[in-house]
Parts: C-alpha cells; structure tokens; sequence
C-alpha cells in the first residue's frame, strides 16, 4: 500500500516539475526575443510597374503602373500619356520600341536624374505579340514608403493645383536639357507645336522645338522670338530663360500686342517724320529723360547740326551745348549762367508752352517754343523770324517817319480807324486839345474825341450833327467847317475820308475876316501908289 502511495507521489511530483521545467524554458525564449522598434519604418513589398499592350492599346497593367498613368494627363490614349511619361527620361525610347519585335527584348538605362539619384531602368518584352514594359528604380529596390493618408492628400492636392496653374497658362513653357532636347512642356507648348492634331494617339516623344535660340543670350533679359506658320501667320513672343541644375527652363510670353503696338508707333512716328520733313520749321522731341527721340530734317539746316550727331539721339543738354559750340544760340555771359538759363527753359518748356526770342550773332533771329508733350516728354520748336523781323523794323521805321512827317506839319491832326478809333495824332493836336498822345492812341474814339472837342469850343450845331452820323462821316464827300475855341480862336476843321473807311481830321487856325479885309485893302493902297 505504502508504494501504491509512493509511486502516485513521485507521478505527481514529475508532472509538476515537468510543468514548471516547460514554463521556465518557454519564459527563457520569449526573453531571448529580439522586441521590434517600433520607431523603425516598415517597407511593405512593393509590387512592380508593369504594363502590356497591344500595339498602342493597354490591355493589363498593375496597380502602380495604372496609378501612374493616371498620374499623368497629358495625351488621349494610354500609350500617349505613357509615351509623355518615358519619352523624357529615356530619349531613345520612340527608336528602341520600333525594333522590339525583331529584338524580342530591349533594357534601356534612362538619363541621369538631379541630385545624383541613379536613373531609372525600362525593360520591355514581346510576348507573343504583345508588349510587356517594366519600369523600374533602382533607389527603391522594390520596396515602397509608408505615407500618412493626410500627408500624402496634401501633395496630390499641391499637385493638381500646380498642373492646373501650368496649364492654364497662356505663357508657352518647356524644359530642355543642355543639348536642347525638351523633357517637360506644359499644355500651351504642346498645343502650340500641333503634335495632337498629326497624331490619332495625341503626341509622341521626343517634342518638336519650335524656338531655336542660344539660353545664354536670354541671361539679362528676354528675347524676341517670331514663329511663322503659312494658316496661322507670325506670332511673336518674348522668350525668357533660367538655368536649373544643368537644365534650362524656358518662358515664352506672347508678345503679339507689343509688337503691334510698337509697330503703329513706328509708323505714327514714320508718318510725323514724313510730315514735319516739309514743314520749313525745326522739330525736335525729346523724351522724359531728355533724349532726342524725333527730329526733322529743317532742324539740321536751321542750326547747321550734322547729321550723324542728330541719328546719334544726343541729350537735350548736349544739344544745347552744340548749339553754344556753333553760336547757333545767344552768347552766353558765362557757362554757369548760361547752363542755369537752359534748366529754366526745359522748366518752363515742360510745365507749359514757353516762347522766347533768339538773336543770334550772325544777325538772325530765332523764335523758340517748348511745348510739353504726354509722359514727361517735351517738343522745341525752332522758327527762322529774321524776314519777320526785318519786316516789322521796316515798318517801324516806315511809321516812325510818317509819324515824324505829321509832327512837323503845323495843322492839328488825328486819324481815326473805320471802327472810329484813334489811330494816330501829331503834336500840334495834342498841344490844340491838351492830351496825352500815348493815353488816348487806341483808347479813344471818335465819338469821345467830338465831345472832347465840343468841350473846348464855343457852342455850334456842327458837333452834334458829327455826332449824330459818326457812321457816315468815312462815305460822304470832305466836309469844313470853321469852329471858334473857347478863347475866341477861329479854327477851320476839316473832315476828310480816307482809304478803308478811315478818316483824317484837321484843324488850321483862321484868321478873322476883317485882319483879312485890313490887310487887302493896304496891300492895295500900296500897289496903287507904287502904280
């Protein structure tokens, strides 16, 4: 009985030990486990990018291969906006795909990308008539990167943003290699070079260049480029370039409005040219920071310039100190007030129309007018006025002298206008009738000077019959008429009408009758005694 019980014992004893012996060891391998970072990012097996056509329809393409097509917009069939895709990263693509059939399989080894990464890998296979492309990168090794969906919303939403800016642009823009070669357009460029409209498939790769031009030149600013097309005409652009990591990205603004624009001014400014070349009056137009922007060709020969200075579009001051060079101008007393002289008359020329008269050492004249033109700019105007001149001196001279013959007449006489102004008196009138001959010349009338003269005189009906008919006094025969001065002076006015309706009023002192009666009758005494 004692080993019955002994023997149940040591089972019991076994079964337990053995329990915990199982447990000690199983702890002891957990613990040997390696516990995972859980800060180490986990690479999922990435499936690769595969496509298969037949010829240019896309029969079967796995999921990264279909992402990546709808990645990319441009064209109208698969193959198309693959074509868009590859055709930059490997340039012989279009050439390599035409002999797939005779070669079976084709590996190409696309261009170098930025940054130094390894470039992308393309294989493509025929089986059984259909064309198996893989696209792979060698960086990846197969394996993706986990994004947070967040994150990776963002980018795609920047992206089409940016897809949608770009190509709703009507700037044409390309990026090209260093050999000229384009590796990305926007949808302006492709439109504008006409591959979607030679293609069923929309456009292949490699994308034709329609501005030919060396980068560099476009450095410091753009370059004005024409297409021509026989349907579409010229259009023009302004090409500008930045160099990026060994690329060139190219802008190409349309410039069609500019250039009509600077083409009606050429021909506006070509049509004034052709306009002020027979005007016998110098022209000269300076811009807003004074430089010669039009001139004509009486300018030349009314200040002896030389052409090739003129072509050579010199400063306003610059000219004007040609002009003081060639004594085309004043003598100045010195530079400095002679530099101070032409500020004020740019001044004056470019706030308002300003004149001047200019004597010029040899003896002309010149009239020089500034007039201020639209966008700062200013005009001068250069008028030859030395037969004017000489005119006017001659006349004056001609009314000094007839001036001079009337003073030394004794009679008192005034000349008045068809309008009834005074227009010109001598000193005998002035000194009969006390007045000013520089206060009433031109200021006074006829109708004034007959009151004037009433005034001065004895009362007699002759005056208010002048004044009644002053209108037609200049169209009847000469009237005379003898008036006394308040003084008892006898005076005999006449009223004689002259050329044009003028009319010429004279008044002679009379002697009285009976002074003329005495002297006849001695005169006569005396001739009888001397009989």
């Amino acid at each position: 009985m004692a080993s019955v019980w002994f023997e149940a014992g040591f089972v019991a004893l076994t079964s337990v030990g053995s329990a915990i012996l199982a447990m000690l060891v199983t702890w002891w391998l957990i613990g040997r486990a390696r516990v995972p970072d859980l800060t180490e990012v986990q690479h999922p097996e990435l499936e690769q990018t595969v496509f298969l056509f037949d010829d240019h329809a896309l029969v079967d393409a796995t999921a990264p291969a279909q992402a990546l097509i709808e990645a990319t917009p441009a064209g109208v069939s698969d193959w198309s906006r693959l074509a868009g895709f590859i055709g930059p990263r490997f340039h012989d693509f279009p050439a390599q795909m035409a002999g797939l059939v005779e070669r079976g399989r084709i590996h190409l080894v696309g261009t170098q990308r930025e940054g130094g990464r390894r470039p992308l890998e393309l294989i493509a296979e025929n089986i059984d008539g259909l064309a198996r492309i893989t696209l792979c990168d060698p960086e990846a090794e197969g394996r993706g990167v986990l994004v947070d969906g967040l994150s990776q919303r963002a980018l795609e939403d920047e992206l089409e943003l940016m897809r949608q800016t770009i190509d709703r642009s009507p700037a044409l823009v390309w990026r090209a290699d260093q050999t000229g070669a384009i590796s990305w357009a926007n949808r302006a460029y492709i439109l504008r070079s006409g591959v979607l409209e030679t293609s069923e498939d929309g456009f292949i790769w490699p994308l034709p260049v329609l501005f030919n031009f060396d980068p560099n030149q476009a450095r410091n600013g753009p370059i004005r480029i024409a297409l021509t097309e026989a349907e579409a005409g010229t259009s023009w652009y302004d090409c500008h370039s930045f160099e990026l990591h060994g690329s060139w990205l190219h802008f190409a603004l349309p410039a069609n409005a500019v250039v009509r624009a600077e083409q009606a001014l050429r021909d506006f400014v070509q049509t004034l040219s052709k306009t002020f070349a027979d005007l016998p009056v110098g022209l000269a137009v300076f811009d807003r920071q004074r430089q010669l922007q039009l001139f004509n060709p009486a300018l030349i020969d009314l200040l002896q310039l030389p052409p090739e200075m003129m072509t050579a579009r010199p400063t306003l001051y610059a000219f004007l100190d040609r002009l003081r060079e060639t004594r085309m101008m004043p003598e100045p007393k010195d530079y400095r007030s002679w530099r101070t002289r032409m500020t004020e008359l740019e001044k004056a020329a470019s706030t308002g129309l300003h004149s001047e008269t200019w004597g010029l050492p040899g003896g002309q004249t010149y009239r020089v007018t500034g007039r201020p033109h639209p966008d700062g700019a200013v005009a001068f105007l250069f008028e030859d006025i030395s037969a004017e001149i000489a005119s006017t001196r001659r006349f004056r001279a001609q009314l000094e002298v007839s001036q001079e013959v009337l003073d030394r007449i004794d009679d008192a006489i005034a000349v008045f206008q068809s309008d009834g102004e005074l227009m010109s008196s001598n000193v005998a009138y002035c000194r009969m009738w006390s007045v000013d001959p520089e206060a009433v010349l031109g200021r006074m009338s006829l109708v004034d000077a007959i009151g004037h003269w009433r005034e001065g005189c004895q009362p007699t009906p002759f005056w208010s019959t002048l004044k009644t008919r002053p209108q037609k006094i200049g169209a009847r025969d000469p009237v005379s008429e003898v008036v006394r001065l308040k003084d008892g002076t006898r005076l005999q006015c006449r009223l004689i009408p002259l050329h044009g309706g003028a009319l010429m009023v004279q008044f002679s002192h009379q002697p009285e009758p009976s002074a003329v009666l005495g002297g006849k009758s001695r005169r006569q005494t005396n001739a009888a005694a001397h009989g």
